[in-house]
């Protein structure tokens, strides 16, 4: 990367972040520049986010942070590892790339999170909590094993991260190792939401005055000194110059440190700062003086995530043995509502999705009802959980997963395109996904109805589909439309049944007969959609899922058990890592519009190949 001159920077908005090539050109700022250095990025970072969207409240909380972190370690040559790495824009800025910042989030743009493929100084893409440390871990061992003595690894996590059972894993390793890992506690105290259980009151404690520790100080006992780390802290974690004397202590030791950092969230914005929700930490098209959105023309439709809050809360309201569980994420999922209504009721765990599908499987072997409401990309975390914990016992427990699907802007990480295909191994769980908002209220009230075993109920990020009115129910199926011939079955799972009818309507105009059915359950298949397939020439599956044994893999197997000869293709989405973007653009990407399914059943028809996109490694799947 190219690196300014040698003559002093004076720090600018736009273009003159733009010339920061790396950061060798930041360790030259004089002391005094370095105020003003963090103010420009501050004011950089509400412009283009306010701008584009994207996680603002935490990356306006690391500024100064950030910059003493690459003032004192020497990147990439030190690792410096961003746990829920939202929090990497001003690291991002610092390493070259704030022109590129007119397209974050945005397809072929920059991505939110660390990137390999962006630059050397991203050693992870990283969105999933507390798996820095476990990182760090390995690369210190890494470096040992080279003969690295003179590397230092940098792990820096949020105190809501530290709720994550993993964090205490790698702790437990890399305090009785003796290798030269630095742990940034980045203490804000909070997550989406303020930190709960008993960390936060350890943290709080430890923020007390007496317990600070001047540059060579010891504290006293606490739990990280009891797990082999020095303990350093607390540093005003805006305050570059005692951030910078605490991270040169920290380096020089060459020992497990930990460096308590205390911030703000949204720090040096005002409306970031007052919200009490969630200091807007993650923020659409906002207004760069008010943090409001900007406004859209007519009134605004709902999501599919406030219809599901809507809805548990009258469930919630009708019966008192219906609990809910979240994973540090009470108002992103929805249980909000009934958390203030019923905060006896509603239970957050922390970042710490394992603990919460199990907890679950207590509550319901005490009686009760759970419902975890879960990212789907978070439930992955607890498949373990899910299959020996809830499922070996059968117990009623209802998985509420939201962001399933191509979720569009975060990226890689973030799609919940893996679900249905973990889920569908599991005995005895049934998975419902539901096309528009009225079955969304319909399937959570017979999942929650449902006492023989756990149920899954998954639907994407945004606005809710609009409601799309069965012509026939045949059992459990919806029939959406059907032209009298029964030539094409179009088996449509969720928000896919609109592509599905746009591709129908293609079809009917060219003198194929098509029938679209939505499954509603999509698992265990019924047998009156057994019949339906067996009494259609061709099969045609659409789901917003892995191909790789997702919902159409599962009933295309069923039809072979049932000795059901109609032939079956599957359309969904491709054994690979989808990038960052538009939702709609990456389901065109993948052929998934109304316009490319009706060609692939016109290929189907033809007994040609459908043109499947490929995988990473260029092999069909």
């Amino acid at each position: 990367m190219t690196e300014l001159s040698k003559t002093p920077v004076t720090p600018m908005v736009g273009r003159g972040l733009s010339a920061i090539g790396g950061p060798r050109a930041v360790r030259r700022l004089q002391t005094g520049q370095l105020e003003a250095f963090a103010e420009s990025i501050r004011t950089f970072l509400i412009e283009k986010v306010c701008a584009s969207g994207g996680h603002l409240g935490p990356n306006l909380g690391v500024v100064e942070l950030t910059i003493a972190l690459h003032r004192v370690f020497e990147s990439p040559r030190d690792a410096i590892l961003f746990d829920t790495g939202h929090q990497a824009y001003v690291h991002k800025i610092l390493t070259g790339r704030a022109a590129a910042f007119d397209r974050l989030r945005q397809a072929g743009g920059l991505s939110g999170y660390p990137s390999r493929s962006e630059s050397e100084h991203d050693w992870y893409e990283n969105s999933h909590a507390s798996a820095s440390l476990s990182y760090a871990d390995g690369l210190a061992k890494a470096n040992e094993l080279r003969g690295r003595a003179d590397r230092s690894v940098v792990a820096v996590i949020g105190d809501g991260a530290m709720t994550g059972g993993m964090a205490w894993e790698a702790l437990n390793n890399i305090g009785a190792s003796r290798r030269p890992v630095v742990v940034v506690l980045n203490d804000n105290g909070r997550s989406y939401a303020p930190t709960s259980g008993a960390l936060a009151n350890h943290l709080h404690t430890l923020k007390q005055p007496g317990n600070h520790t001047s540059a060579g100080g010891r504290a006293g006992p606490n739990v990280f000194t009891e797990l082999g780390f020095t303990y350093l802290g607390p540093v005003d974690g805006h305050d570059i110059g005692a951030l910078h004397a605490a991270l040169d202590q920290a380096r020089a030791l060459r020992q497990p440190v930990l460096v308590h950092a205390v911030t703000v969230k949204g720090s040096g914005f005002g409306p970031a700062e007052g919200d009490e929700a969630d200091c807007l930490h993650a923020v659409g098209t906002v207004d760069a003086v008010t943090g409001r959105p900007v406004p859209t023309v007519g009134p605004p439709s709902p999501s599919w995530t406030s219809v599901f809050g809507q809805a548990l809360l009258e469930l919630a309201d009708e019966r008192k043995d219906l609990v809910a569980i979240t994973a540090s994420m009470l108002r992103p999922t929805g249980l909000y509502r009934m958390a203030v209504k019923f905060p006896e009721r509603v239970f957050d765990v922390g970042i710490a999705e394992q603990h919460a599908v199990t907890s679950a499987a207590g509550l319901a072997m005490g009686g009760f009802h759970p419902v975890v409401a879960l990212y789907s990309t978070f439930l992955t975390r607890a498949a373990d959980q899910v299959l020996m914990d809830v499922a070996l016992h059968r117990l009623p427990v209802t998985f509420v997963l939201d962001r399933a699907g191509v979720t569009g802007p975060d990226g890689a990480s973030h799609h919940g395109m893996w679900d249905a295909s973990l889920l569908g191994v599991v005995p005895g769980l049934r998975v419902a996904a539901p096309r528009d908002s009225h079955q969304l209220r319909s399937l959570l009230r017979e999942a929650t109805a449902y006492d023989e075993g756990p149920s899954a109920i998954r639907f994407p990020k945004g606005t809710a589909s609009k409601d799309i009115q069965a012509v026939r129910r045949i059992g459990g199926v919806d029939v959406l439309s059907e032209s009298g011939i029964r030539d094409v079955l179009l088996l449509s799972y969720g928000p896919m049944a609109h592509m599905c009818l746009q591709a129908a309507t293609q079809l009917t105009q060219q003198g194929i007969g098509v029938t679209v059915a939505d499954p509603r359950w999509a698992t265990p298949v019924t047998p009156e959609l057994l019949d339906l397939a067996a009494n259609h020439r061709l099969v045609i599956t659409v789901e917003d899922n892995s191909r790789t044994g997702g919902l159409g893999s599962t009933f295309a197997m069923c039809l072979r058990d049932h000795a059901v000869t109609t032939p079956v293709h599957v359309l969904g989405l491709p054994r690979a890592f989808l990038t960052h973007g538009p939702r709609e653009q990456l389901l065109a990407r993948v052929g998934l519009s109304g316009a490319q399914i009706a060609s692939a059943v016109l290929r189907a028809r033809a007994g040609k190949p459908l043109d499947h996109t490929t995988s990473t490694d260029g092999s069909l799947q």
